[in-house]
């Protein structure tokens, strides 16, 4: 195969991670219309990210986050964003760039976006399932997590046309 000057992927997952973008600052100008809701997972030692220390400790390398009922000042820029949660009942401000998304997934259209990022440890930009919300944001909205039994398996990527009704 011959070897990529333009970079490709790297355009593909900038033009995607415009697309996560442009979603949150719909978010933030109109709020969450219809079951619309987000899964956003994150490197939480990417440059930038800006999480309390409790919690880049319990997710060392990645955490998702859900904003649907329970988040507050949601600030989008062109290179991040940054939004409140309730964590073990304390507030906190997230500062996210754009650039540390692994994830992106609404679950009230099926559609969802992985992305490859720096490190090239995933299958790169691409349809795929929801990963486990965390259990504190689930705590916040009044739902108990139920601990698995065994790990869990990572998520199974899947095309979109399998979500689109056939005419």
């Amino acid at each position: 195969m011959a070897k990529d000057y333009i970079g490709y992927q790297a355009l593909t997952d900038a033009a995607l991670r415009g697309v996560v973008r442009d979603a949150l600052r719909r978010i933030e100008k109109q709020g969450l219309i219809g079951s619309h809701h987000f899964y956003l997972t994150f490197k939480t030692h990417f440059p930038g990210v800006e999480i309390p220390n409790f919690l880049r400790e319990q997710y060392p390398d990645e955490m998702t986050i859900i904003l649907q009922h329970q988040f507050w000042g949601l600030k989008v820029k062109e290179e991040q964003f940054e939004v409140a949660l309730t964590f073990r009942k304390l507030p906190a401000t997230l500062v996210i760039p754009f650039a540390a998304l692994t994830a992106f997934f609404d679950p009230g259209v099926q559609f969802g976006l992985q992305f490859k990022g720096l490190e090239g440890d995933s299958k790169g930009a691409a349809p795929f399932m929801p990963p486990q919300p965390v259990a504190e944001q689930l705590e916040a909205e009044g739902v108990e997590e139920e601990k698995p039994e065994k790990p869990t398996a990572p998520a199974e990527i899947v095309s979109l046309d399998s979500f689109r009704k056939k005419p």
